[in-house]
């Protein structure tokens, strides 16, 4: 069977996508209708198949993806440069719900991962150094370094400080990020035990963040505030060797699939992420749901255009007015700041054949599946419903993946069409968009969705995908584990003194 070389994506759609690279004259034959394509057109990238006098709605996914900035002809190359956001400022949305239940039969699927003591699991057994204050960071990783030369990570999964440049001179909002953010990783699953590193003069002040941390473990958190003693690598590794010989006896065990926690998170993104790469981790995300596990979709700058369709899929009125408070907070937050909410898509998401925030944002929205939504978070809120999440955080890549950890998701799954090697704190797979991408750089890429446009199923895929990810939580190292690419980003919106 001939392999195609454009898609309708919808039956509405008043473009194809190009799954190979279309030069001026080429033909496509499409709804009983040969149109000659008039520019030379990459692949990822749009060809108008019906006249679209100016101000015309352009239909991609079956929704606008913004309006023609010029009389457009059907053939012609559909960009950024003659394609212009519909976006503007918040909106007022009424509530239609549209809760699709998932027909997707219970399997009974496990891992194997660590049982914390309040019932907790974890897919990592590892220990991490928390500096309260980017100031003692430099000592946080000497003593990583000399735990790691004295121990050889023997029993445990790795050791890690997640350095940052916060924890004082800030101010209200950013202040209290930072600490909810830092309290997270304290409580995080994957950690076996975790030393807190302070200075002790910060504004985050040790002995207020610790009460930060509620009925914690004592004997696998612990505190050292460097001020307070002579020599802080000595008194660092004395807890260190207490706090490694604890973690060291956890040994990994059969949980159902119902514990795990996934973030769904993309960047670099390319015309192929909305039918390759997002799609099937929307079909993973819809499976993990129905096994009675969690998934959160995050990036709300990357959900303006499709936000209507997350918001009347709430299962309560309450949720979808957190949901219309979520977006319009960030609307409001872009306008604060003298800047346009419509202007997303970055330099190499328009390469790609991504055109405008709608074109993005529609394809982003594929990764959450169909699941009705079940819960809505701020930003640093740890989770407390099951199903499919919302959470509060940017697009940038390093910000969104680690509100995404911080939450309580155990790893993340990261669809990338022009690829990117970071990690946050928890595994981060990279699912490639395209086949190109998966074969370059191969030293980055988990998976392939690219497998979809080469003449694979979805269907047959799916079941592989499953594998592949409870594989990842069950112990196998992703990409970025392997590299040692890790780290984490913390938002900052206010005032440094």
């Amino acid at each position: 069977m001939e392999q195609a070389t454009f898609l309708k994506i919808n039956p509405a759609d008043s473009v194809v996508v190009c799954l190979q690279p279309k030069k001026k004259g080429d033909m496509i034959e499409i709804d009983g209708k040969k149109i000659t394509v008039n520019q030379d057109t990459p692949a990822g990238h749009k060809v108008l198949i019906k006249d679209a006098p100016k101000g015309t709605d352009i239909i991609k996914y079956g929704y606008p993806i913004g309006h023609a900035k010029e009389d457009l002809k059907a053939g012609d190359w559909v960009n950024e440069n003659n394609l212009k956001t519909n976006l503007s400022g918040t909106l007022e949305y009424s509530y239609h719900p549209v809760n699709e239940e998932l027909s997707i039969p219970q399997e009974n699927r496990t891992f194997k991962g660590y049982v914390r003591k309040n019932g907790d699991v974890g897919v990592r057994n590892e220990i991490w150094i928390v500096p309260t204050v980017g100031c003692v960071n430099g000592i946080a990783e000497r003593l990583v370094s000399e735990l790691k030369k004295e121990t050889g990570e023997e029993g445990i999964d790795a050791i890690y400080a997640w350095h940052h440049n916060f924890g004082c001179s800030q101010l209200s909002g950013d202040h209290e990020n930072t600490r909810k953010v830092l309290r997270d990783i304290c409580l995080h699953p994957n950690a076996g035990a975790v030393l807190v590193l302070s200075l002790g003069c910060e504004n985050n002040q040790p002995d207020d963040f610790m009460a930060t941390l509620g009925d914690y473990d004592k004997d696998r958190i612990k505190l050292l505030i460097t001020q307070k003693v002579d020599d802080e690598m000595e008194a660092g590794m004395t807890i260190l060797r207490e706090l490694y010989a604890i973690a060291k006896q956890d040994k990994r065990e059969e949980v159902p699939v119902s514990k795990l926690r996934v973030g769904l998170k993309c960047g670099g993104s390319d015309g192929f992420s909305g039918i390759t790469a997002n799609p099937l981790v929307g079909e993973f995300s819809d499976w993990l749901v129905a096994q009675g596990g969690t998934s959160v979709l995050t990036e709300v700058p990357e959900m303006f255009g499709a936000e209507t369709i997350l918001m009347n899929r709430c299962r309560t009125e309450g949720l979808f007015n957190q949901t219309v408070s979520m977006i319009n907070n960030f609307k409001n937050y872009f306008l604060s700041h003298g800047e346009p909410v419509g202007e997303n898509p970055s330099p190499g998401n328009k390469a790609g054949g991504i055109s405008t925030l709608e074109d993005k944002a529609l394809g982003c929205t594929q990764k959450c599946g169909k699941a009705p939504v079940s819960g809505v978070m701020e930003y640093g809120d740890r989770l407390s419903s099951t199903g499919l999440n919302l959470l509060s955080a940017p697009g940038n890549d390093l910000v969104a993946a680690t509100a995404l950890a911080s939450c309580g998701c155990h790893l993340v799954l990261f669809t990338t069409g022009r690829g990117t090697p970071f990690g946050t704190f928890v595994p981060t797979m990279k699912i490639a968009t395209n086949p190109d991408l998966a074969t370059r750089k191969k030293n980055w890429i988990d998976f392939s969705a690219g497998q979809l446009i080469e003449g694979r199923a979805m269907q047959e895929l799916v079941p592989e995908f499953i594998d592949k990810v409870l594989s990842v939580a069950s112990g196998e190292p992703a990409k970025n584990e392997v590299n040692g690419y890790r780290e984490i980003a913390i938002f900052k919106n206010g005032v440094t003194l």
